[in-house]
């Protein structure tokens, strides 16, 4: 916060990382960062998991009522549990990739079915890298279980659907989602955030902004909603102006290319694996295929 983002003021959002160890002193680190100007916290998307009581449990309400009190979005991320949803020893990793966004899709049931929810009105939670395409399913789905079940499981959302409490508190984004592009309406279009997800292997760099204008034009998404889900809605959300730093005209993404100018946006790897024979590659991948199976 000091040093890093204090040196890109308009360009990094700040995000703490908490003391999860102790209810208390994450509580304590939530008011001090946000004092700074950090109005985001990373967080395990299951703490049980860890050893730690559930967000089911009133241990946690200290961190509840700091992230309510300093308008602090709470950043789920999906793996963040060190749990993923892997059918077998031996599956494929393409596998683990393709679930990992069901690992938030558990959280967001968690928590939406969750007391703090329901006793904590201010609390933002932001669903980190999960995707956008599932949620209208999701929302259908607990609106049902509401429908059906809420006589016996005595939940109470104070005359409102859960898919209402839903929008109310949570965050989605997408990288390449043109599906939950074209649902956007469906989901709630207050609640949708574009990710560039630099420098992972998911990430549309260096030509992100092409490509998601590709999706958008596709998908027939008008100048306010692509306005909402590429800045507005993160900036309201993480109470975070650029534009106090950086005039709007510099932050377009001909002005940004343009600075760019000069400097080596190539995706090709600097490994020198990938720069010898091809025969050295493949003894390479040899290698790594037998050290997976040896740790299986």
């Amino acid at each position: 916060m000091d040093e890093w983002c204090a040196a890109y003021p308009g360009r990094f959002i700040p995000m703490a990382l908490p003391a999860i160890w102790d209810a208390e002193l994450c509580e304590a680190e939530v008011r001090r960062v946000a004092a700074k100007g950090c109005h985001s916290l990373t967080f395990t998307e299951n703490p049980a998991v860890l050893g730690y009581p559930s967000f089911h449990h009133e241990y946690w309400n200290p961190l509840w009522r700091a992230l309510s009190d300093t308008d602090t979005v709470m950043s789920v991320h999906i793996g963040s549990s060190g749990r993923l949803a892997i059918p077998a020893v031996d599956s494929p990793p393409d596998v683990m990739i393709t679930l990992q966004p069901m690992n938030l899709v558990s959280a967001a049931a968690d928590l939406l079915w969750s007391r703090p929810v329901k006793d904590f009105p201010d609390l933002k939670i932001a669903l980190s890298e999960g995707g956008t395409g599932w949620i209208p399913y999701f929302l259908e789905r607990v609106d049902r279980t509401f429908e059906m079940h809420s006589t016996w499981t005595l939940q109470d959302f104070g005359g409102k659907l859960p898919s209402e409490v839903f929008r109310e508190h949570f965050l989605t984004c997408f990288i390449t989602d043109s599906l939950g592009v074209k649902l956007r309406r469906d989901i709630g279009i207050d609640n949708i955030a574009w990710e560039g997800d630099y420098p992972h292997s998911d990430s549309l760099w260096p030509d992100a902004p092409e490509q998601l204008h590709n999706v958008l034009e596709s998908c027939s998404v008008s100048d306010s909603d692509a306005r909402k889900m590429t800045h507005e809605n993160a900036m309201r959300w993480y109470s975070f102006d650029p534009f106090a730093h950086i005039p709007r005209e510099q932050a377009t993404v001909g002005a940004l290319w343009k600075a760019a100018e000069g400097h080596d946006v190539s995706i090709r790897s600097r490994s020198r694996q990938l720069t010898e024979p091809v025969d050295k590659l493949e003894a390479f991948r040899a290698r790594a295929r037998a050290a997976t199976a040896a740790a299986q």
